[in-house]
């Protein structure tokens, strides 16, 4: 076996034993026949949230067990053509197992990686706000370049992307803006994108210029009924006004945009694309989120200290820094994950950043939990 294939066979195969340990293999079949006896429970659904929690973990499992056996098939096969092929001196066959080989390994590390999104709203949907930070006008276009990056990244993933909220800039660009992403894990996945990120480049308003912009991007979960996040009424005020966004002419003509104000934090959260009644519905949904996550911060604090970055979106808190001028690079400065291909990123190539980060994320809990164990 040519060298080349032979690394992609110990790629692959270090990836599917990786696999195999995150799904928890030893136990995956017993799993699966306690998911299907409680799933033939008829009282099931008397409780929708415990049944959907259920359902979705059952699914979950199923497809990792499904999606490794066919991994581990493939590439037992693949390794039987190339020893079949080198017996008989077919270059046609080799060949064509080993491009086979150099799909599947790509395949497996993504299932790989996919296998650490295991946190309780990793598979959630997710709230993504992005906000225009130090910089003025640099700042609102920034912003807009990563809202179009983010909404990319999305689309290529499969995902679904409904506007929730959006407030122009002055003169250009956006102000802020917030999405919903519907998708299998886009909040495990969009919660390493949490913090400042920084621009340079020749500005675009005819300055001639370089200049540096910030702008400060927030994920959080969108929150199943099954986990309860109590908010006091009294904690809360609740404006509409007329919606200043792009949602067309009704939401511009009445006063159909939704703020709430969470007092003891701070947090405000809004929705101006939908009916009154909906966007009530979706702030207080994106209140309980944030409200969630802060929690999870709270638990997560050593960890977090690692990486998130903390205060307004300026000098000092960036966590990702995007070049244009005078070399191009963008480079991730919690995980140091660096590439010069800055087109392909603002045009939502991030994966390779996501899941730097994730597997720093995984390393530092790992570590967290052997030193609380001592």
């Amino acid at each position: 076996m040519r060298a080349e294939a032979q690394n992609n066979v110990e790629a692959i195969e270090k990836s599917l034993a990786l696999l195999r340990q995150r799904i928890g293999w030893d136990t995956a079949e017993h799993r699966m026949e306690e998911f299907n006896a409680m799933t033939e429970d008829p009282d099931l659904w008397n409780d929708p949230a415990r049944a959907q929690k259920l359902m979705r973990e059952r699914q979950t499992l199923l497809d990792s067990v499904t999606a490794y056996k066919a991994m581990a098939q493939d590439l037992s096969d693949s390794v039987e053509l190339i020893e079949l092929g080198e017996m008989e001196e077919d270059d046609e066959v080799v060949s064509d197992a080993e491009a086979t080989l150099a799909v599947l390994v790509k395949k497996a590390a993504a299932a790989e990686l996919e296998a650490l999104l295991s946190g309780e709203t990793d598979a959630n949907d997710a709230f993504l706000e992005i906000k225009s930070g130090a910089g003025g006008t640099e700042a609102c276009d920034w912003a807009s370049m990563l809202a179009r990056m983010y909404v990319r990244w999305a689309e290529k993933r499969g995902f679904s992307v409904e506007l929730q909220e959006e407030t122009a800039g002055t003169e250009a660009g956006i102000k802020s803006v917030t999405y919903q992403v519907k998708g299998h894990n886009a909040y495990g996945w969009l919660k390493s994108e949490s913090g400042t990120h920084r621009l340079v480049r020749i500005s675009p308003f005819g300055k001639g210029t370089r200049e540096t912009s910030f702008a400060a991007v927030g994920a959080y979960p969108v929150i199943d009924d099954n986990i309860e996040i109590e908010v006091n009424p009294a904690d809360i005020r609740i404006d509409t006004y007329r919606s200043s966004g792009a949602g067309g002419q009704h939401v511009n003509t009445t006063d159909s945009a939704v703020r709430i104000t969470h007092h003891p934090t701070g947090i405000v959260v809004t929705s101006s694309e939908k009916s009154q009644h909906q966007n009530r519905d979706i702030a207080m949904k994106a209140l309980k989120s944030r409200l969630y996550q802060m929690e999870l911060d709270r638990r997560n604090a050593e960890v977090n200290a690692m990486h998130e970055a903390k205060g307004d979106a300026a000098w000092g808190t960036q966590i990702r820094s995007y070049v244009l001028q005078p070399y191009q690079m963008v480079k991730d400065l919690r995980t140091n994950h660096e590439t010069a291909d800055t087109s392909g990123v603002l045009d939502g190539d991030l994966d390779g950043f996501m899941a730097a980060t994730l597997a720093m994320n995984v390393a530092g809990k790992s570590r967290a939990d052997a030193q609380g164990e001592d």
